[in-house]
């Protein structure tokens, strides 16, 4: 299972990892693999930092749909525009279709220490499920179109890992990290914003 997830200072919520800001993003990389043969994959997602792109807007339509079905729509309306927006990028990019399911309050991991981890998303490569969840973990309230929408592609870019490049750990490097923004970009419509990348290694994740 690969996920997609943030740090919380708990009880008083303060942003840890990734460090978000209007200008900047930094976001934690996993360690690198001791073993060969995965630590050639990991170099391979490392440098992998483009991703080829629809030339048209199919993929910024299907983006609207689901920011309009979060506005005035059910969690089974939003579920089947993330179904819509799926089949366009799997159509384009000449993989399987992963399943879909968009859930509730995000889990939340309380850590020893005090910390905690808020679950955004994950996917199984074993069944090609996506989860994604549309609710904060605390309040309750539903998650902002971009997080949304961001996690989706995080998530489906790891489908892509598995089913297109042949990393079938789909490690979160440098590159995939660009890979994701791109297509997230692309699909929002809005540019690229700068960020850095920080191992787990250095922050004793």
């Amino acid at each position: 299972m690969v996920t997609a997830s943030i740090l919380l200072d708990w009880p008083q919520g303060g942003l840890a990892h990734p460090r978000l800001s209007a200008e900047y993003l930094a976001v934690l990389t996993d360690r690198p693999p001791r073993k060969n043969a995965l630590l050639t994959k990991f170099v391979e997602s490392d440098q992998l930092t483009g991703l080829e792109l629809p030339g048209d807007d199919r993929l910024r339509l299907s983006a609207l749909s689901i920011e309009s079905a979060m506005k005035d729509g059910t969690r089974a309306a939003v579920q089947h525009a993330c179904a819509e927006f799926l089949i366009v990028a799997t159509e384009f990019y000449g993989v399987p279709t992963p399943d879909v399911r968009a859930l509730a309050s995000r889990p939340l991991r309380v850590r020893e220490g005090g910390w905690a981890s808020e679950l955004f998303g994950d996917y199984s490569p074993t069944t090609g499920l996506i989860r994604i969840w549309t609710r904060t973990a605390v309040r309750k309230q539903v998650t902002s179109f971009g997080t949304f929408l961001s996690t989706l592609c995080h998530e489906f870019c790891h489908h892509l890992d598995c089913q297109r490049f042949g990393f079938r750990q789909s490690p979160h490097t440098r590159g995939f990290y660009e890979r994701t923004a791109a297509l997230y970009h692309h699909a929002r419509g809005t540019p690229i914003k700068p960020f850095g990348c920080e191992s787990r290694e250095n922050v004793g994740a």
